[in-house]
């Protein structure tokens, strides 16, 4: 299965849906970018019970400054509509695999519980910006 492209009109759907969403963000221009799709692209055949999706940031501006993109590539990772990790740089195989491999790993009601009581206690959303020390 190879990566998808997303949209500013498919973004909400694709990573609010049951199970795990792998995005990268990326440009035509950008040279880490150009190095990083084959081993996205590699991931996303061998992971076929996962969503790989590609943004192009040219063609996507105002997503791209919805989610404050100032570094490409960038790579989001959402499990069951929860964002879990947010890295801009490009991610050898092997990291990319270790992080799916953890992604899957995750007891995603014991992250729920985590996200609860951290706005609880925290009183803010959850979003690309939080801290956790607040």
């Amino acid at each position: 299965m190879h990566a998808k492209e997303i949209t500013g009109d498919t973004f909400e759907q694709t990573v609010t849906q049951p199970g795990i969403v792998l995005l990268d963000f990326w440009a035509e221009w950008c040279g880490p970018c150009r190095m990083f799709a084959p081993v996205f692209e590699a991931a996303a055949e061998k992971h076929q019970d996962i969503t790989f999706g590609k943004i192009d940031t040219e063609a996507q501006q105002e997503l791209a400054g919805a989610l404050r993109i100032t570094a490409i590539p960038t790579l989001m990772v959402f499990r069951d509509g929860i964002l879990l990790f947010r890295e801009s740089g490009a991610l050898p195989a092997p990291a990319l695999e270790q992080l799916v491999t953890q992604v899957k790993a995750l007891d995603m009601d014991d992250v729920r519980k985590q996200i609860a009581e951290h706005e609880k206690h925290g009183g803010h959303q959850h979003g690309p910006d939080c801290d956790h020390d607040h």
